[in-house]
């Protein structure tokens, strides 16, 4: 659908972007020199996004690459330059406020730890976001794969930088393994200290996954929730919540979630009155930024602008910001 004004100008909030999957491919590519690793070729060639790719399809084959690319971010001085490159990138694509999601635990053995490994992320990022004028939060997550004591004690972590800069707590990693229920504790740890619940559902596992996600963590947004649509009950409940679906359009294409972007359930669930929040996941693999993301859609501009409104409303951007922001919308509606 073709539109005058610019998307780059359309002030957003970025929910759902994890570290490693936001890197430059320019730094996987320099990183992979220095310190002498071969890059399997679903890293090593630079590109735009191939919607008709079947060599990403499957969670296993994404794991593996992410992971890959992962053990290049070394020690601090890496995982800095990464997370001020995410945070210029997302300037440039009119993001007013970012919330960067991290796994401590498979960055703590390089960076000294837990609590080091937020503190290194946090620093960077606020850092960061200062100087690219951007609101920076950060995102706490835990892996649904490990113990679920594992979840309690980022929680514990994640609840030392509430106020700090950590504004949430989530869940992920592979959707289909692990019990939702076991993590209700780490959860119940994270709301208390006032972080917002953001965990993964409704991807790989079906709409139960996402009332599971709503009832028992607590979720104020689901991280993907799209087969929500499979259940009208499950819709209805997010709906009469207020819970946020963060919907990755060309990641849900790419990992098998649907067979192309029109099928992205995002109208549907906007009809029925549950906000959207449109993300990237992880641009790395997924070689689609957040306004490929957006453009992608297809949508008018006033639903584009409907999308940006929800990002910022559900995001945990202070008040103030909120309403700078909501205003750039309305004004970059009346442009052009």
């Amino acid at each position: 659908m073709s539109r005058v004004r610019d998307l780059a100008l359309l002030p957003k909030a970025h929910l759902h972007l994890h570290l490693t999957g936001g890197m430059r491919h320019d730094t996987l590519v320099e990183l992979a020199q220095e310190q002498g690793v071969h890059l399997p070729h679903g890293l090593l060639e630079p590109g735009s996004v191939d919607l008709d790719a079947t060599g990403l399809r499957g969670w296993l084959k994404f794991q593996r690459l992410y992971d890959q690319a992962r053990n290049l971010l070394r020690g601090p001085a890496e995982v800095c330059r990464v997370v001020r490159e995410i945070v210029e990138d997302q300037a440039l694509a009119g993001v007013g406020w970012l919330e960067l999601q991290v796994d401590p635990s498979t960055y703590a053995p390089r960076l000294g730890g837990l609590q080091a490994t937020v503190e290194v992320v946090l620093d960077a990022l606020l850092s960061a976001g200062r100087e690219h004028g951007v609101g920076t939060g950060l995102v706490v997550a835990s892996n649904r794969t490990r113990h679920p004591g594992d979840a309690e004690t980022h929680a514990r972590v994640a609840r030392r930088f509430a106020g700090e800069g950590v504004v949430g707590f989530g869940l992920s990693n592979d959707e289909t393994r692990g019990d939702t229920r076991d993590f209700e504790k780490a959860f119940r740890l994270a709301r208390d200290a006032g972080l917002v619940a953001v965990p993964h559902a409704g991807e790989l596992r079906g709409p139960g996954s996402v009332r599971l996600a709503v009832e028992r963590l607590g979720a104020r947004r689901v991280g993907h929730g799209v087969r929500a649509v499979e259940d009208p009950a499950v819709v209805e409940l997010l709906a009469s919540e207020g819970v946020a679906c963060e919907v990755n359009p060309v990641s849900n294409v790419l990992l098998g979630v649907h067979a192309a972007v029109a099928d992205s359930p995002w109208r549907t669930l906007r009809r029925y009155g549950v906000p959207v929040a449109v993300g990237a996941d992880d641009p790395l693999v997924f070689r689609a930024g957040l306004l490929e993301n957006y453009a992608l859609l297809e949508a008018s501009d006033e639903e584009l602008a409907d999308l940006a409104r929800c990002s910022v409303q559900v995001s945990a951007a202070p008040d103030a910001l909120k309403g700078s922001m909501l205003a750039g919308v309305e004004a970059w509606l009346l442009s052009g």
